[in-house]
């Protein structure tokens, strides 16, 4: 494996990384704006879809909490440059997961913002 190889890869490794921490930041800022929304009178409906989206939350924090561990350990594996092979292989697998929950955390975020702009509350 070339060195310029390692370098793209462990970038992209980085850059995933660094784009699940927005996501992380964004969703506990959701969070926080669900509590907001809690202080308020609401609907049963909207108390269920409150309660959905708190669910999901902590559902996909931790999801974005154990894919950036991955992808650590990945990286970590590309820096040493072990089995050419195997470390794209890895890489590449790593890669539909992340697109994967990348799709996952834009439809959630879609759906919150839908939510809030949607909810009229007293």
């Amino acid at each position: 494996m070339v060195q310029t190889d390692i370098s793209q890869l462990a970038a992209e490794c980085a850059d995933w990384r660094q784009i699940l921490r927005s996501y992380r930041d964004e969703f506990h800022s959701c969070e926080k704006a669900l509590l907001e929304m809690c202080k308020k009178s609401l609907s049963r409906n909207h108390l269920t879809q409150v309660e959905h989206f708190q669910n999901q939350f902590d559902i996909q924090l931790q999801n974005i909490h154990d894919l950036k561990q991955t992808i650590k350990s990945h990286e970590k594996k590309v820096q040493q440059a072990d089995t050419e092979e195997g470390v794209y292989a890895g890489h590449e697998r790593l890669l539909n997961e992340f697109l994967s929950l990348e799709s996952t955390l834009q439809e959630l975020r879609d759906e919150f913002k839908n939510f809030i702009n949607n909810t009229s509350c007293p």
